[in-house]
């Protein structure tokens, strides 16, 4: 299992990537100012830093438990994406909307599009983080 130092590493290279990424595109996606998209994009990304810390320790101690290891293959890293962003979707929802002034439903559609980007770059970032940082029993299976 990755140790908390490697997991805090994990936490805080995805939420400063998906930064770089989200603020410039969600600004030009929904036609907000860069201000609105930051604000909305920081605050969503400490919420999905402590989420992202916790949902993988207790995902990885279930499959552990469960698997007796922590080998994630394609279609596991499909639901662990799946899992992670629908949790996260039911807690950013009202706050989106509140600060952005519009309703429950105009705010699903901005939670939903950018909960389909950070989808894709989860699945694409943690390919690449534990090819970048693989565990010794991964090297040596």
């Amino acid at each position: 299992m990755r140790t908390t130092r490697d997991r805090l590493r994990h936490a805080i290279l995805f939420e400063v990537a998906g930064l770089a990424l989200i603020i410039p595109l969600g600004s030009l996606a929904f036609g907000l100012s860069g201000h609105a998209m930051g604000v909305i994009g920081v605050g969503s990304a400490m919420v999905a830093t402590a989420w992202n810390f916790f949902y993988n320790l207790g995902f990885d101690r279930v499959m552990q438990r469960w698997a007796g290891h922590t080998r994630k293959t394609l279609a596991l890293r499909v639901l662990h994406a799946v899992l992670f962003e629908a949790g996260l979707l039911l807690v950013l929802l009202p706050p989106i909307a509140w600060y952005l002034g519009i309703s429950l439903l105009q705010a699903l559609v901005v939670d939903l599009s950018i909960a389909g980007f950070y989808l894709a770059y989860a699945f694409l970032f943690n390919l690449a983080y534990d090819r970048a940082f693989p565990l010794p029993a991964w090297q040596a299976g």
